[in-house]
């Protein structure tokens, strides 16, 4: 019998006879462990890997608290804006644009995403890899995949951060990052890390942790491969007019700039909008009509780091205020 069919045959047993089994003295963490580790030999993942990443794994309670109170979902937008876009980041956001300007301009030539974007996410993500976060990675993940909200999810992330071990771009000691199980410099899900992580100084490992070349490239091909468009700003902020219709707001609602300035949408100078025949939606991260912005496709792209305006608001706020070289 191959390994492949012993693993089918061990994970259908081990179904069969659950019900007959007790795990009161950790609420079935046990037999969901051992389950999820035959699903992963099923996935090519070896037993080494496998024996150094959940041995004596125990769920964490405070991953369970955090994920149910995250910022971006329990502050006001101008709360959380202030708390983000502060005058010591702005700054350290600067001084990093020129310290580390020859990565970054090799890295916009290849992907077209201007450097000040990079530097408001990694500021944003870990203030400029102060903090990558001290959470055991593989617990943290196993934790919210055993959890009942979001169960599948963390789950496949789990088996995705098992295969980036298994692959040994990073070791199990490690491999750390946040509550929920983001990773290194530009706090990378492992899924995003499959998907866009690169090698970018040839040397076999992508390590999104200590390098910087390969932090800032990936980071780059995450927009890229978002639909990022080369040469085009996030969007600005804009003045509607006092009859603005709120049903049309949403990302869902598309109009070129100039179909935007014939309802009335100006500068927040009262200026006309700048001539950009490009696809546009406004959106308002408060109950009212203050703020409002006009965004492009490289808004779009910056939210799908993280789906929450509060977020991607602050990235672009940032990263203007960080400014070009």
């Amino acid at each position: 019998m191959n390994n492949k069919i012993f693993s089918v045959f061990f994970i259908t047993v081990f179904l069969l006879f659950t019900p007959f089994l007790s795990f009161s003295s950790d609420n079935g963490f046990s037999y969901w462990l051992a389950e999820l580790r035959a699903e992963a030999k099923l996935k090519g993942i070896s037993d080494k890997t496998l024996d150094s990443a959940l041995a004596g794994l125990k769920p964490i309670q405070k991953v369970i608290r955090l994920d149910r109170s995250q910022p971006e979902f329990t502050l006001d937008f101008q709360s959380y804006l202030k708390s983000r876009v502060t005058k010591k980041r702005i700054k350290a956001g600067r001084k990093m644009l020129i310290k580390h300007s020859d990565i970054l301009e090799k890295v916009e030539q290849r992907y077209g995403v201007h450097p000040r974007f990079l530097m408001a996410i990694w500021g944003l993500e870990t203030n400029y890899g102060n903090y990558t976060g001290g959470f055991p990675v593989i617990g943290a993940l196993a934790t919210l995949a055993f959890d009942s909200r979001r169960g599948n999810f963390f789950r496949s992330e789990l088996l995705n951060a098992l295969t980036i071990l298994d692959q040994g771009h990073i070791n199990i000691k490690n491999m750390r990052g946040s509550w929920a199980g983001a990773m290194g410099q530009v706090q990378f899900m492992p899924s995003t890390f499959s998907r866009f992580a690169i090698d970018a100084d040839g040397d076999g490992r992508k390590d999104i942790w200590k390098n910087l070349d390969d932090a800032f490239s990936s980071a780059a091909n995450f927009l890229a491969g978002s639909g990022w468009q080369r040469g085009i700003t996030w969007g600005i902020e804009v003045r509607l007019p006092s009859d603005f219709n709120r049903n049309l707001a949403g990302l869902d609602k598309k109009k070129s700039v100039n179909d935007w300035q014939a309802i009335g949408v100006r500068g927040t100078d009262g200026k006309d909008l700048p001539a950009e025949n490009i696809t546009a939606s406004v959106v308002l991260p408060s109950k009212n009509n203050k703020p409002a912005f006009l965004v492009f496709q490289n808004y779009r792209s910056i939210l799908k780091w993280n789906r929450s305006h509060s977020y991607a608001l602050s990235v672009c706020r940032l990263a203007d205020s960080i400014g070009y070289r």
